[in-house]
């Protein structure tokens, strides 16, 4: 019989770790599962490893063998700094050093992502999430951001060449899903749509609303760049504006969602100026749309997110939380004060930088409001006409 939601994990993914010093950190994970648990929604018996999945069947899938030949070599190799390998395959830079273990890691996450995706299709649950995946910079020949496998791309597809459909790819990082978008950006049948913050002053520079695809993938292609220091209330209207005409027009047969939380106003790494109230009300809107367009079909995914502690656990539980329709997932949407569990809160404020937060939504004297709210709204507004003037 079909379960309603799945979620998937391994603790081979918590080895995908580029430094200590790293903004890059799987304690996140941890951090989030251990939310999940005290608050009675995941249990140790819920989860599930991902699938074993050969290694080349997947991976030729998006990835160049010689890229895959390096990155298996650079993981048993020790660190040089000056390795031409690396250097040729992106894998030198501060951003994404290669380190021991990478190719396992990495690719332990690829299988988890094909395999909710697997799960979805097959009919064994209308939606699945795996919190690891969503390395959506990763290219067919290099590493890139952070990333060296794109298993949301891997996942695609195997979806595409497994079951024929039509796959909605929706990425909410604060940076452009590019990686997701090139290896699609000739295919009519996967629509890939990112919301994020403009290329004009965020890594990796592109994801401007003129990239719509080329050849018959003209018109698949949707980017929605935001102006630094866009606010709830923008990001919001321009995220349910978009999307919601974009999947009207493409009518996907499955969604898979890049829940990157990285465009918290805490986030490090940003400029996006918003609270937990946009990562409340993504996951209850996807949800809401895959059982409108898809039969409920939904993957998905985590992503970026810097603030490890006061943001990544509140925003990718609440992902697993409206999935299954989790009583804290009700009391938020209904506008009700949702406390955090003290126990996770005492467990982890001691090795905490910053004080956590007591609820799942975030005090609004904690974000302070931008002096320039109108006139940034006014540019996202006109943004939002030129991304569905042509559907």
């Amino acid at each position: 019989m079909a379960s309603d939601s799945i979620f998937i994990y391994h603790s081979d993914t918590s080895g995908y770790k580029f430094g200590e010093e790293h903004p890059f950190d799987p304690l996140r994970l941890a951090l989030t599962i251990d939310l999940l648990k005290e608050v009675d929604a995941l249990y140790d018996e819920d989860i599930q490893p991902p699938a074993v999945y050969s290694e080349d069947e997947l991976l030729s899938l998006v990835h160049r063998t010689d890229y895959l030949d390096a990155v298996k070599q650079l993981s048993e190799a020790e660190i040089d700094d000056n390795s031409v390998l690396a250097q040729q395959f992106g894998l030198h830079t501060e951003d994404t050093p290669y380190f021991p273990g990478m190719h396992k890691a990495a690719m332990s996450i690829v299988r988890g992502s094909v395999t909710a995706a697997e799960l979805v299709m097959t009919g064994q649950a209308k939606h699945a999430y795996h919190l690891a995946g969503g390395l959506h910079h990763a290219f067919p020949d290099r590493a890139s951001g952070f990333c060296v496998y794109n298993d949301a791309a891997v996942a695609i597809k195997h979806i595409r060449q497994t079951y024929g459909a039509k796959v909605l790819y929706i990425d909410t990082d604060v940076h452009h899903g590019d990686g997701v978008q090139w290896v699609f950006y000739d295919d009519p049948d996967v629509c890939t749509y990112s919301i994020h913050e403009t290329g004009k002053f965020l890594f990796p520079g592109t994801g401007y609303v003129h990239e719509k695809g080329t050849d018959h993938g003209f018109g698949a292609c949707f980017n929605v760049p935001l102006e630094p220091y866009t606010e709830d209330e923008s990001w919001l209207e321009s995220f349910n504006i978009t999307l919601r005409k974009i999947i009207s027009a493409f009518k996907p047969d499955v969604i898979i969602s890049q829940h990157g939380c990285d465009a918290h106003a805490f986030d490090p790494l940003s400029h996006i100026h918003c609270s937990m109230r946009i990562y409340a009300q993504i996951p209850a809107i996807i949800h809401e749309l895959a059982h409108t367009y898809t039969d409920g079909r939904w993957i998905a995914l985590g992503g970026g997110g810097y603030d490890i502690f006061r943001v990544v656990p509140r925003a990718w539980s609440l992902v697993w939380l409206t999935m299954i329709d989790h009583p804290i997932a009700h009391a938020i949407a209904a506008g009700e004060e949702a406390r955090l569990p003290d126990r996770w809160l005492s467990h982890w404020e001691s090795i905490s930088p910053h004080k956590l937060p007591t609820h799942w939504m975030d005090d609004p004297e904690d974000i302070e409001p931008m002096p320039r709210r109108i006139e940034i709204t006014n540019k996202n507004r006109m943004m939002q006409q030129i991304v569905i003037q042509d559907l």
